[in-house]
């Protein structure tokens, strides 16, 4: 990290000692993805500081001040999206993630450090690693660094306490000794012993080293007033309604011949550039289309032919590029799982809804499908699920959206496996559980208005904590730890006036000021 000062993406702060917003978090983000598609070649990641004794002083804290309350919480999710990628790209791509501290590693610098696979400290007497939040912004780790404390690096409760109630941090060998890093390395030979250990890490690697990589071209899109178009999809939003039509347009080819045909299409092949448009456009109207609230989400397309790609994913998983295509399509379904809009998916006639697109009827909070046929159109709606549906593409509770959507109805659960591989009309996948609800003609337009009016009418806080609470039944993980538990908490604090209040510790950080605090406990 080389953060420029003068870089900030909005407003007027200083991006000093490293720290970061949300367009330093865009850059590591787009680096991330394209070491894992661009360079199979890489087995090992060293994240590392070009700042003398500064590895990362994390988000920037004036930003966070002045930033509105959505920015903060958009802010905040992104990168955890983001460290979660790190964690993948180490579990499920062969490309192991090391920290090289260099000096101080504050805050979201820490955490940066803790999404890593191994966190190695220079020993030079004033390099330490610390979470600061709470003595001094009155605010939470709002990336992870309290589940990755206990949950990944296991290090003990009452230590974990200690660590974020001191403002200057831990260094040293009591480092080591807490579980906070993993090797403490004296100055002399950093650099040495940093790169000795990401040559043993990518030696281990199963990393195809002779493959040609993936160039990620820039996407296709136009922005308008009421929407953004892309090659796949068309996003059209209805400012009085509050809606967003996202529609997704199935490939007009088949599927490559081999792997080395997927190569050769590269960003171009449908199933990736689809999964590239879908995570922009998720990701442009989660940023900065904050009034719409309900995203309903339809495909048009031939259904066989969406097919043939999903069939050619699963033959050919073993290749680095087929699976790093598939992971891909998992980190935008978990994106979507985690977003706080109402999801709503539409499966109709002419619709391709198969394979991993049907995930996303999985994903929504109500699925509505078209029953019977129409006097304009004979064709029935059908929904196919295939072998995405039985696991590859987990939700961050560990489970498959299925079983997910089945949680402690292993009846109805062996039911719906049955129906994988079975083209399914509105009756069939009703029967199946798999859809809310199915209307014919008469009744699909004026019941979907309904549906929709009602939605907007209910208070949007209200539907974002009621989403997030039902989305994710079943077993917690450290991914839902930190986007149901840790976000939760984070986003009401980030309100409180002892954090962002006019005498709030945010506000008056760096003043010579005392903040002053609330001192109820509620």
């Amino acid at each position: 990290m080389d953060v420029d000062p003068d870089g900030g993406l909005h407003g007027d702060y200083k991006l000093k000692l490293n720290s970061y917003d949300l367009g330093v978090d865009i850059e590591l983000a787009d680096a991330i993805q394209r070491l894992r598609f661009e360079h199979p070649e890489v087995g090992a990641v060293v994240l590392g500081s070009m700042k003398e004794r500064v590895f990362c002083a994390g988000a920037n804290i004036s930003m966070l001040a002045g930033a509105p309350h959505p920015l903060k919480v958009n802010f905040c999710k992104f990168t955890n999206e983001t460290r979660n990628g790190i964690e993948e790209a180490t579990a499920e791509s062969g490309q192991r993630y090391l920290a090289a501290i260099n000096g101080t590693a504050a805050g979201g610098g820490y955490e940066l450090a803790l999404a890593t696979d191994y966190i190695m400290l220079i020993d030079d007497g004033s390099a330490s690693v610390a979470l600061p939040e709470v003595p001094l912004l009155a605010v939470l780790p709002g990336t992870g660094g309290l589940t990755r404390l206990v949950d990944k690096r296991f290090v003990r409760r009452d230590r974990a306490d200690v660590f974020c109630t001191i403002e200057e941090g831990i260094k040293g060998s009591r480092a080591v000794e807490w579980k906070l890093i993993d090797e403490l390395v004296p100055g002399s030979t950093f650099n040495e012993r940093v790169a000795d250990r990401a040559a043993e890490f990518a030696n281990a690697s199963l990393r195809p080293a002779e493959a040609t990589g993936v160039t990620l071209t820039p996407l296709n899109r136009m922005f308008g007033e009421n929407g953004v178009d892309y090659s796949s999809v068309a996003v059209t939003i209805d400012r009085d309604a509050r809606t967003a039509e996202i529609l997704i347009k199935g490939p007009t080819d088949s599927a490559p011949a081999d792997p080395e045909g997927a190569v050769s299409a590269g960003a171009d092949w449908w199933v990736l550039r689809l999964a590239r448009e879908l995570d922009d456009a998720i990701l442009h109207l989660r940023v900065n289309e904050l009034e719409i609230g309900t995203w309903i989400i339809r495909t048009e397309g031939d259904l066989d032919a969406v097919l043939d790609h999903d069939r050619f994913l699963h033959e050919h998983a073993g290749h680095w590029f087929v699976n790093e295509v598939m992971l891909f399509w998992r980190r935008v379904l978990k994106r979507l799982d985690v977003t706080s809009r109402t999801i709503v998916v539409l499966i109709e006639p002419g619709s391709c809804f198969g394979g991993t697109l049907a995930e996303l009827g999985l994903a929504s909070d109500r699925t509505y499908m078209f029953l019977g046929t129409t006097e304009d159109d004979d064709r029935l709606a059908v929904l196919a699920l295939t072998d995405s549906s039985r696991g590859v593409l987990p939700m961050s509770n560990g489970l498959s959206r299925l079983a997910t959507r089945f949680w402690g109805d292993e009846e109805g659960l062996r039911a719906a496996e049955d129906a994988i591989g079975v083209r399914l009309d509105a009756d069939a996948a009703m029967e199946a559980g798999l859809v809310t609800e199915i209307y014919d003609d008469i009744d699909w337009d004026d019941e979907l208005r309904i549906i929709l009016e009602e939605r907007t009418s209910f208070s949007p806080d209200c539907l974002t904590a009621m989403e997030a609470n039902l989305r994710f039944p079943g077993p917690e993980t450290l991914e839902t730890k930190i986007f149901g538990r840790l976000t939760a908490w984070q986003n009401w604090v980030f309100q409180r006036p002892s954090a962002s209040g006019e005498t709030g510790a945010l506000r008056r950080y760096g003043t010579g000021l005392r903040p002053e605090y609330d001192k109820r406990r509620v």
